[in-house]
Protein backbone atom coordinates (compact mmCIF):
# COMPACT_ATOMS: atom_id res chain seq x y z
CA UNK A 1 0.00 0.00 0.00
CA UNK A 2 1.56 3.65 -0.68
CA UNK A 3 1.19 6.11 2.04
CA UNK A 4 0.10 9.72 1.83
CA UNK A 5 2.46 12.34 1.91
CA UNK A 6 1.67 13.19 5.48
CA UNK A 7 2.65 9.72 6.61
CA UNK A 8 5.95 9.93 4.80
CA UNK A 9 6.49 13.75 5.20
CA UNK A 10 6.00 12.47 9.43
CA UNK A 11 8.56 9.43 8.60
CA UNK A 12 11.09 12.27 7.87
CA UNK A 13 10.56 14.54 10.68
CA UNK A 14 10.79 11.11 12.98
CA UNK A 15 14.05 10.87 11.33
CA UNK A 16 15.18 14.62 11.73
CA UNK A 17 14.30 14.61 15.74
CA UNK A 18 15.48 11.18 16.15
CA UNK A 19 18.94 11.38 14.40
CA UNK A 20 19.78 14.57 16.21
CA UNK A 21 18.64 12.87 19.79
CA UNK A 22 20.81 9.65 19.03
CA UNK A 23 23.38 11.20 17.30
CA UNK A 24 23.27 7.95 14.36
CA UNK A 25 21.92 7.51 10.92
CA UNK A 26 21.56 3.81 9.25
CA UNK A 27 21.99 2.44 6.20
CA UNK A 28 21.77 -1.15 4.82
CA UNK A 29 25.82 -2.04 3.35
CA UNK A 30 26.59 -5.41 2.20
CA UNK A 31 29.83 -6.34 0.48
CA UNK A 32 29.77 -4.15 -2.65
CA UNK A 33 28.26 -1.04 -0.73
CA UNK A 34 25.06 0.58 0.54
CA UNK A 35 21.72 0.09 -0.60
CA UNK A 36 20.47 2.42 -3.65
CA UNK A 37 17.20 2.49 -5.60
CA UNK A 38 16.16 5.22 -8.37
CA UNK A 39 14.13 8.72 -7.25
CA UNK A 40 10.54 8.69 -7.92
CA UNK A 41 10.71 12.47 -7.24
CA UNK A 42 13.88 13.83 -8.36
CA UNK A 43 14.87 13.37 -11.93
CA UNK A 44 17.39 15.23 -15.14
CA UNK A 45 17.17 14.82 -18.67
CA UNK A 46 18.41 11.62 -18.02
CA UNK A 47 15.87 9.93 -15.84
CA UNK A 48 15.30 9.34 -12.36
CA UNK A 49 18.30 10.19 -10.25
CA UNK A 50 20.22 7.76 -7.79
CA UNK A 51 19.28 7.81 -4.16
CA UNK A 52 20.92 6.07 -1.31
CA UNK A 53 18.42 5.31 1.84
CA UNK A 54 19.03 5.97 5.14
CA UNK A 55 17.26 5.53 8.76
CA UNK A 56 16.75 6.91 11.83
CA UNK A 57 16.79 3.41 13.68
CA UNK A 58 18.38 -0.12 13.15
CA UNK A 59 15.37 -2.01 13.41
CA UNK A 60 13.64 0.40 10.50
CA UNK A 61 16.44 -0.71 8.04
CA UNK A 62 16.56 -4.15 8.91
CA UNK A 63 13.13 -4.08 7.96
CA UNK A 64 13.75 -3.57 4.29
CA UNK A 65 16.68 -5.59 3.72
CA UNK A 66 14.15 -8.30 1.72
CA UNK A 67 14.15 -8.87 -2.25
CA UNK A 68 16.93 -7.23 -3.77
CA UNK A 69 18.56 -5.81 -0.34
CA UNK A 70 17.90 -9.03 1.37
CA UNK A 71 22.05 -9.54 1.89
CA UNK A 72 22.37 -5.91 3.09
CA UNK A 73 22.82 -5.58 7.13
CA UNK A 74 21.94 -2.19 9.06
CA UNK A 75 24.90 -0.15 9.17
CA UNK A 76 25.76 2.58 12.16
CA UNK A 77 27.36 6.04 10.59
CA UNK A 78 27.88 8.74 12.56
CA UNK A 79 25.70 11.88 12.50
CA UNK A 80 28.81 14.15 12.17
CA UNK A 81 30.16 11.54 9.31
CA UNK A 82 27.01 11.23 7.55
CA UNK A 83 26.13 14.97 7.44
CA UNK A 84 30.26 15.96 6.68
CA UNK A 85 31.05 12.99 4.11
CA UNK A 86 27.83 11.54 3.16
CA UNK A 87 25.54 14.33 2.44
CA UNK A 88 28.03 16.54 0.92
CA UNK A 89 29.19 13.88 -1.39
CA UNK A 90 26.33 12.46 -2.47
CA UNK A 91 25.21 16.12 -3.38
CA UNK A 92 28.44 16.68 -5.33
CA UNK A 93 27.71 13.04 -6.91
CA UNK A 94 24.01 13.95 -7.97
CA UNK A 95 22.18 11.61 -5.49
CA UNK A 96 19.10 12.04 -3.78
CA UNK A 97 18.67 11.02 0.26
CA UNK A 98 16.09 8.86 0.42
CA UNK A 99 14.75 8.55 4.22
CA UNK A 100 13.24 6.47 6.41
CA UNK A 101 11.62 4.28 3.41
CA UNK A 102 9.35 1.31 3.81
CA UNK A 103 9.51 -2.09 2.46
CA UNK A 104 8.32 -1.61 -0.92
CA UNK A 105 10.78 1.53 -0.74
CA UNK A 106 8.51 4.51 -0.09
CA UNK A 107 9.63 6.98 1.88
CA UNK A 108 10.71 10.80 1.90
CA UNK A 109 13.08 12.53 -0.45
CA UNK A 110 15.77 15.30 -0.01
CA UNK A 111 18.06 16.66 -2.12
CA UNK A 112 21.14 15.96 0.71
CA UNK A 113 22.23 19.75 1.17
CA UNK A 114 18.40 20.63 2.26
CA UNK A 115 18.78 17.73 4.53
CA UNK A 116 22.24 19.46 6.13
CA UNK A 117 20.28 22.41 6.72
CA UNK A 118 17.37 20.86 8.54
CA UNK A 119 19.96 18.53 10.69
CA UNK A 120 21.97 21.28 11.87
CA UNK A 121 18.49 23.95 12.74
CA UNK A 122 16.99 20.64 14.94
CA UNK A 123 20.80 20.29 16.01
CA UNK A 124 20.65 23.86 17.03
CA UNK A 125 17.24 24.00 18.32
CA UNK A 126 18.29 21.08 21.03
CA UNK A 127 21.08 23.31 21.95
CA UNK A 128 23.64 20.28 20.87
CA UNK A 129 26.94 20.84 19.17
CA UNK A 130 27.98 18.63 16.31
CA UNK A 131 32.14 18.49 16.03
CA UNK A 132 33.27 18.09 12.01
CA UNK A 133 36.91 17.34 11.11
CA UNK A 134 36.33 19.18 7.48
CA UNK A 135 34.63 22.56 8.94
CA UNK A 136 35.34 24.62 12.11
CA UNK A 137 32.16 25.07 12.90
CA UNK A 138 28.43 24.01 13.14
CA UNK A 139 27.75 28.02 11.94
CA UNK A 140 30.16 27.94 9.22
CA UNK A 141 28.89 25.14 7.77
CA UNK A 142 25.28 26.01 8.32
CA UNK A 143 26.38 29.73 6.22
CA UNK A 144 28.06 27.43 3.49
CA UNK A 145 24.74 25.68 2.76
CA UNK A 146 22.63 28.43 3.03
CA UNK A 147 24.82 30.21 -0.15
CA UNK A 148 24.61 26.68 -1.89
CA UNK A 149 20.76 26.48 -1.18
CA UNK A 150 20.08 29.90 -2.45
Amino acid sequence: MLQDSVTVKQRYERFIKKVCETGTVYGLKNIEGFATSASNDFENEDGALGLICFWSERALAKFCAKDEWLEYIPTEILLESFIENWCIGMSNDGLIVGINFDQNLFGFEIEPLELIKALLDKVGKQGKKLFFQKFPSMTELKQRMDKLCE
